[in-house]
């Protein structure tokens, strides 16, 4: 086997914001790898203004029935990005408005149902930011209950049947991003609860991928000439593959199914390409003629760096 130095490994994807060790990361320097994790999303709120004139009205309905207006029976959040979608708005909301202050009354007696331990602190932390406004939640419920969408809707319809009055004809408002499934709506719609939904964020590619690269890169010792397969990338998903490739491509020779106009071979970095499953591999080569030599037999740190260090092993590096 040749003594190479450890190959780089690019990671298309967010590192762990947990203050933890990344655990793919950690997979790769496991095996003697190096690895860089770079964001190729980014989250964009959408429809604030229309979400600030809804909760500006303290959880009351603008509709009117039987000649009275009525509250909301609930909020559903799903993600931490529609926390901070509410957050914006309470802050905007709350600082210089003195009706914002009011201890009760407004969104603070209107249950919050949310998914996961994640989503209920990051509601937690709104009313510990802001805990005498009006607009800030209190009341947060399915933390614990509901692990997915689907649990969170049959939660949801059991809480709000317990109530005296049932669910029958409860409205809820649910705050959605662009990807969401039509699971929870329909489980809801089902049982006779009315959801209303906006959209409150939008995923799309970076737009400072090409500087979060370039920045990566020249940390990275310099390129060996002799070593000509020192590079593994690695796609985490379809979505952002398409976005990130012309910047790629200006620092690495990717491997093609195809000739590439305008790119002579050699003239930069080497790179290997790897997908952490199916789906993704087959968009990469369909969609962009790319060659892809790894494809993790499971979605997990392990299987991906040892698939790729398999390769290698192969290879004789």
């Amino acid at each position: 086997m040749l003594n190479k130095v450890p190959r780089d490994i690019l990671l298309l994807r967010s590192p762990s914001e947990d203050g933890g060790f990344d655990k793919y990361e950690e997979a790769f320097r496991a095996r003697g790898y190096r690895a860089l994790s770079i964001p190729v999303l980014e989250t964009v709120h959408t429809n604030i203004d229309k979400l600030s004139d809804i909760v500006r009205r303290g959880g009351l309905i603008s509709e009117q029935r039987q000649g009275r207006e009525r509250e909301y029976a609930g909020v559903i959040m799903t993600s931490g990005r529609a926390c901070e979608a509410w957050r914006i708005v309470v802050e905007q909301l709350t600082v210089g408005d003195s009706d914002a202050r009011e201890e009760a009354g407004g969104w603070s007696t209107i249950p919050f149902y949310i998914v996961g331990q994640a989503t209920a602190a990051a509601l937690s932390a709104i009313h510990d930011s802001f805990p005498s406004s009006r607009y800030a939640p209190r009341d947060i419920r399915g933390a614990v209950e509901s692990g997915s969408s689907e649990r969170l809707a049959h939660f949801i319809a059991s809480d709000l049947s317990a109530r005296p009055d049932g669910a029958q004809g409860r409205k809820l408002f649910y705050l959605t991003g662009d990807k969401n499934r039509d699971t929870l709506p329909k489980i809801l719609t089902d049982a006779g609860i009315e959801v209303e939904s906006l959209q409150v964020y939008a995923t799309q590619g970076s737009s400072r991928f090409e500087e979060d690269l370039g920045n990566a890169l020249e940390g990275v010792q310099a390129l060996d000439p002799d070593d000509d397969d020192r590079w593994w990338i690695v796609y985490f998903a379809p979505s952002s593959a398409k976005h990130v490739l012309p910047t790629l491509r200006k620092q690495f020779d990717m491997p093609t199914t195809a000739k590439v106009e305008g790119q002579k071979a050699g003239t930069f970095r080497r790179a290997r390409l790897a997908a952490i499953g199916p789906t993704t591999s087959t968009y990469l080569e369909s969609e962009l003629q790319l060659r892809v030599d790894v494809v993790a037999e499971k979605p997990n740190p392990d299987a991906l760096a040892a698939g790729i260090a398999s390769w290698d092993g192969e290879q004789g590096f």
